[in-house]
C-alpha cells in the first residue's frame, strides 16, 4: 500500500480550501452585502453586484432556499 506524497495533499487541500471560499465564504459575505445595501446602491454599485452573483452563482445557488431577501412589509393586515 503506497502512501500518499505530501505534495498531492497539499494540492488537495490547497484545492479544498479555494472550494470552501467560492461555495461558502465568499457567497454567504456577498449575500451579507445584498442584504445591507441593497436599497441604497447606486448604478455602478449595483452593476459589480450583479457581476459577482454571476461569478458566484453556484455558491449563490447552494444558499438560496435558506435566505430572504425580500424587503419587510407593512405589517399584518
Amino acid at each position: 500500500m503506497s502512501a500518499i506524497s505530501s505534495d498531492t495533499l497539499l494540492v488537495l487541500g490547497l484545492y479544498g480550501v479555494l472550494a470552501g471560499a467560492y461555495l461558502v465564504a465568499i457567497p454567504l459575505a456577498l449575500y451579507a452585502w445584498m442584504a445591507k445595501r441593497w436599497t441604497v446602491m447606486g448604478k455602478l454599485e449595483r452593476f459589480g453586484v450583479y457581476g459577482l452573483v454571476f461569478l458566484f452563482f453556484p455558491g449563490l445557488i447552494l444558499f438560496a432556499p435558506f435566505i430572504n431577501l425580500r424587503m419587510a412589509g407593512q405589517g399584518a393586515r
